[in-house]
């Protein structure tokens, strides 16, 4: 890039002059180029989401345009400051156990029930987990089908699921101001954020890792220092992913297929999040290859109201029923069976 100056050698040269690309197409971006009027992020939106590729619909990697304009809300990311703070608490994925006969009281289902559907928070920018069949138009995938089932236990029906689109930034305040019942949306559970949500017990376990085009030269996460990677605002993978290699200069964007788009025109050189969620990017294109060692476990609860401690018991019986009649490993084979055999699901950990 003309004009940019590159101190120092190594590591820090090529930081400051991959930031500085970075920032030059960020410039794009601020002057007024955005991304799709029908894309909605905002809290509490019912607006529908853009189309996503279906899991079998392949899509050319590396087109020419390496200078196209960056999804509306990108942003690099600061580059980290001192040591993360520890985990606070002894076990996160510890829930409360489920109600031994069904629910004596319980405000919270009178609520759901009353309204006659179960508000749930996801995103449909997550192949594989949730997104939006371009054929039918209806959401789709494993964190969906989870959800229909919660629904199908607390109002009999599945189908009285209602979906409202949030970004991963926005799931944690949706649940807080009660705009949603649940969010099944990939939601690791980890000490900060039981401090301000509840969980249900895992649901799926993830490995937060890379996925890179094929012949990058990347193979693992030492391989990332001075380079442009993606990764989504508001998720654990920004943090893991600077703990790991604070050298490499993070995008971040408002939803995963964000990320598929940045990698594909070239402007990132890597994707990192949980391999489950990079699945669904790489299964969209031949062309792309998930690369190194776990950076990270991601431990997927269904976040819930923290004065909600009765929703959280009806939803641990629901996850139960799915795990003990086979419902888990059947929705897991019809989304996920590109991840390899079922590992079957995870065990529940109780706090009572």
């Amino acid at each position: 890039m003309a004009g940019v100056p590159v101190t120092g050698n190594g590591r820090r040269g090529r930081r400051i002059l991959a930031a500085a690309v970075v920032a030059a197409a960020l410039a794009g971006v601020l002057s007024g180029c955005g991304g799709p009027d029908d894309v909605s992020t905002a809290t509490g939106s019912t607006q529908p989401a853009a189309t996503q590729p279906s899991a079998t619909a392949p899509v050319a990697a590396n087109p020419e345009g390496t200078n196209a304009p960056l999804p509306e809300g990108a942003a690099v990311a600061p580059s980290p400051t001192g040591e993360p703070a520890p985990e606070q608490c002894s076990n996160p994925t510890a829930s409360l156990r489920p109600f031994p006969d069904g629910a004596p009281e319980s405000p919270a289902l009178d609520r759901i029930r009353a309204r006659g559907r179960l508000v749930v928070g996801l995103d449909t920018g997550s192949n594989l987990f949730s997104f939006r069949d371009p054929i039918t138009g209806s959401i789709e995938g494993f964190d969906a089908d989870i959800a229909r089932e919660v629904a199908r236990d607390l109002l009999g029906d599945p189908n009285l699921a209602e979906f409202r689109i949030l970004s991963s930034a926005d799931r944690i305040p949706a649940l807080q101001d009660r705009l949603v019942d649940v969010v099944v949306n990939t939601v690791t559970v980890n000490c900060e954020r039981r401090e301000q949500v509840d969980f249900s017990t895992v649901y799926f376990e993830a490995q937060q890792r890379i996925l890179v085009a094929q012949g990058s030269g990347i193979h693992g996460v030492a391989d990332l220092a001075g380079r442009r990677v993606c990764t989504v605002a508001g998720s654990t993978s920004l943090t893991h992913l600077q703990r790991a290699e604070p050298d490499a200069i993070v995008l971040t964007v408002p939803s995963w297929s964000d990320c598929l788009v940045v990698l594909q025109q070239g402007q990132v050189d890597a994707v990192s999040s949980d391999d489950s969620l990079l699945a669904g990017l790489a299964s969209q294109d031949p062309y792309l290859q998930i690369v190194g060692d776990s950076l990270s476990p991601e431990p997927y609860g269904i976040g819930i109201n923290k004065y909600d401690p009765d929703l959280v018991r009806l939803v641990n019986a629901s996850l139960e029923r799915m795990r003990q009649d086979g419902t888990w490993s059947r929705i897991y084979d019809r989304w996920l069976g590109i991840l390899g055999p079922s590992p079957g699901p995870p065990v529940p950990h109780y706090q009572d």
